[in-house]
């Protein structure tokens, strides 16, 4: 396997095409980046932002510059050395267009006698296919039409079946094999798998070899012509046995470097896939939980129960967002498993109850059975009178031959996505830092001990696999919840101006304005319009106070006007840029050492688009936003110069460690091969967070304001064998065995050290 020494991932889309990728190839190499690592590639449904929605695998997007753009980019990246990752998605289809769409406009055309009936997971005991696109209106259906041979409903268009086509529109509609439904009805009688609630996305059936044929042909004629390195697979657990899939894949690009996005909960291991690893969601809980002081974690309890008068534990407000997801989003999944023991009158309820204590994403049947064993006793003592039920299931479940067990291990995965990185997240706010995919926010913080075995771990098991602080699924950007680490080193500091500012600025939901407050001030200075953004999506996801399906007007208005007092109120507005001012430098300290760490520590380190320079973005789609590459060209050009930047609002600084480390990775990866904790000498010791890689020591500051009360490093030092070492960051060459830390971190609250 050949595998890159960095990747930085670009948000292709239609106002960023290829041809703009390609433009950046000369920078990114400057950067030092070894690889370019996109969104995906092939047509998505027209309009499409991201691309996840891909309607015809046999080509690329033209919206993205089509074949062409892809030639471009290929030689712009090979003429600056860099190679392709590209990120496919095997999982689903967008079917929002069906005329966009050819397998299923065929699908819709034909039904079963379609060429592509077995593309789609689809469940034809219903007979037609369930499309909830009517509004919910008894009369919705005297609204089509029949035009240009299609029928149509306001501007959707679908086919009709050869020799139907006579009659009335309604009439015609009766003789398809799909049924135009209210949209309403989509979650609960929906007859194809979707991915999660959208019913946009139908699942496909990759576990065929001529669907994984079809779907792939394109990606893997691009790896066979050397167009692509990598390849990136988004949503593994939706598959029916990603393991198989990952098998296949290999088989079919051997030497390509693959990752996949798969979450892992804390303590969980990848299960033995031909892959190099996980997209890095389990490093980012790692590098971002050990800036965080663990030791104050009763204050936020305290506080979180003052302003919230919660009591639900975090365990149990995931059960009941799970158990919603179970039995009301994913309602018509749910049907489908239980169909499959009509034997089993209590099946749904106790399907439900499993996937809502199943304390992972999914099992990989025969591998991560013990969690279905966890999921049956935690069960039966929230139910004890499904007990005997329970047995009867899980006997079926364990079986990785029986289709209850694929089937369950499909929707345990969904039901965890939107249980909880969904909704939980966006309700249970003690400290919104933690509040990441990847993480159990119950993990308050790590210790350095902790953040030391993770990563000789991962340097034991999973070398390659990629390594990130961001990506475009986060939930705040980096810099944000760098800073927000912050408070948990202050946090008499955080409940004295939060209770003011909650009776300031009132909303009826207690959690959700904790949640705001956070994000203000960590993503501070922020526009009106961004911050209004992010709290109505909040909100929606949190489903406390308004929905995204049923939108509660006063609650909104309630929330805006929360918002619109930041801005408004002088006192309030001033109070809120004092202490984000307050917590900004510890907080860019803390950025560059969790920078500095992901890119030096075990794995292959991604920079997304834009992080090389502070990035105070939120949840997208704030996060894709435009990334002005011009200014990161000259601020790149002013260090290569010579300039020392300062840690300023410029960013400079994260750009100057950025563009070291990824350098010395892509020229000297020999140094980067081994992995040994430092620790540091003297009373304040436990501050320095230092490994030693095998002749490049990097060295980050933790808990930069408990650091200041202690009056800084005094006498604390590291101990190096007694070789010359040049500090990159600043080109100062220190020698002996003693390393006094104030000297090495007088510039900068981070080193790297090479071995000379």
């Amino acid at each position: 396997m050949h595998h890159p020494s960095s990747t930085y991932r670009v948000q292709v889309r239609p106002d960023f095409p290829l041809k703009a990728t390609a433009e950046l190839a000369e920078y990114l190499a400057d950067l030092g980046a070894s690889h370019l690592y996109t969104a995906p590639l092939l047509v998505a449904t027209p309009g499409s932002e991201h691309g996840y929605d891909v309607v015809d695998h046999s080509q690329v997007n033209p919206a993205l510059g089509g074949a062409e753009g892809l030639t471009k980019l290929s030689q712009a990246l090979k003429a600056a050395d860099l190679g392709l990752v590209v990120d496919i998605v095997p999982n689903h289809a967008g079917v929002a267009v069906p005329a966009a769409n050819p397998t299923w406009w065929d699908v819709l055309r034909h039904g079963r006698k379609s060429e592509f009936s077995n593309f789609y997971d689809i469940d034809w005991s219903r007979g037609r296919i369930l499309i909830p696109v009517l509004a919910d209106d008894p009369d919705a259906l005297d609204h089509l039409r029949i035009e240009d041979g299609e029928l149509r409903y306001y501007d959707k268009r679908f086919p009709i079946a050869d020799g139907t086509g006579d009659g009335t529109a309604r009439e015609v509609h009766d003789r398809q094999h799909y049924e135009l439904v209210n949209w309403t009805r989509g979650d609960s009688e929906l007859n194809y798998r979707r991915f999660f609630g959208i019913v946009d996305l139908a699942g496909l059936r990759v576990e065929d070899p001529a669907v994984f044929d079809a779907t792939h042909a394109e990606i893997l004629r691009w790896y066979r012509e050397g167009l692509i390195q990598g390849i990136r697979v988004d949503h593994p657990d939706g598959l029916r046995d990603p393991g198989d899939y990952l098998r296949r894949l290999h088989e079919a690009a051997p030497d390509a470097w693959l990752v996949v996005e798969k979450i892992l909960e804390p303590g969980e291991t990848l299960p033995d896939w031909p892959v190099a690893g996980t997209t890095g969601y389990d490093a980012m809980a790692e590098v971002c939980g050990v800036f965080v002081d663990g030791s104050t974690e009763a204050f936020f309890d305290t506080l979180d129960h003052h302003l919230t008068g919660g009591t639900t534990s975090w365990q149990d407000l995931v059960h009941q967002t799970k158990s919603a997801i179970a039995t009301r989003t994913l309602a018509a999944e749910l049907a489908r498993l239980a169909r499959l023991v009509p034997e089993i009158e209590a099946a749904p309820k106790a399907l439900a109850e499993l996937a809502a204590c199943f304390p992972v994403y999914r099992s990989y049947l025969p591998e991560g059975g013990r969690y279905l064993a966890k999921a049956r006793s935690e069960a039966g003592r929230r139910n004890p009178q499904l007990i005997g039920v329970l047995d009867q299931l899980t006997a079926r479940l364990r079986n990785p031959g029986d289709e209850l067990a694929a089937r369950f291990q499909q929707f345990t995965g969904a039901v965890m996505a939107k249980g909880v990185e969904d909704t939980a997240f966006y309700r249970w706010t003690r400290f919104a830092a933690r509040n990441e995919v990847g993480n159990d926010p119950c993990d308050f913080g790590l210790t350095p001990d902790q953040f030391h075995e993770a990563s000789e771990n991962r340097l034991r098991s999973w070398p390659h696999s990629m390594t990130s602080l961001a990506t475009h699924d986060t939930k705040r950007g980096e810099d944000v919840r760098a800073r927000l680490a912050v408070l948990a080193e202050v946090p008499g500091d955080w409940t004295e101006v939060v209770r003011r500012w909650v009776r300031a600025a009132p909303l009826p939901d207690p959690a959700l304005a904790h949640l705001i407050w956070q994000v203000a001030v960590g993503a501070w200075p922020i526009s009106r319009e961004r911050l209004l953004a992010y709290a109505v999506k909040a909100a929606r996801e949190a489903g406390t106070g308004t929905t995204w399906v049923r939108p509660d007007e006063g609650f909104e208005s309630a929330l805006k006007a929360m918002v619109d007092k930041i801005y408004d109120d002088p006192a309030l507005h001033r109070e809120i840029a004092d202490f984000a001012g307050s917590i900004t430098p510890p907080g860019r300290s803390n950025s560059l050492g969790q920078k500095l760490i992901q890119l030096t520590m075990p794995g292959i380190p991604d920079v997304y688009q834009g992080t090389e320079l502070w990035d105070h973005s939120l949840v997208d789609p704030d996060n894709r936003r435009p990334v002005d590459f011009t200014e990161r060209r000259e601020l790149l050009g002013r260090i290569d110069d010579g300039w020392l930047p300062p840690v300023d609002d410029t960013g400079a600084a994260k750009l100057l460690v950025t563009s070291r480390v990824l350098r010395l990775r892509r020229q000297r990866p020999e140094l980067f091969t081994g992995y040994r904790p430092i620790f540091a000498e003297g009373r304040v010791g436990e501050h320095v967070l230092a490994f030693d890689r095998g002749g490049v020591v990097a060295v980050a500051t933790r808990l930069p304001v408990g650091l200041s009360r202690h009056g800084g490093w005094h006498d604390t030092a590291l101990s190096l064998d007694g070789n010359s070492w040049t500090e990159v960051f600043t080109g100062v060459g220190y020698g002996g065995t003693r390393l006094p830390v104030a000297e090495l971190l007088h510039t900068y609250p981070v080193a790297l050290l090479v071995k000379e």
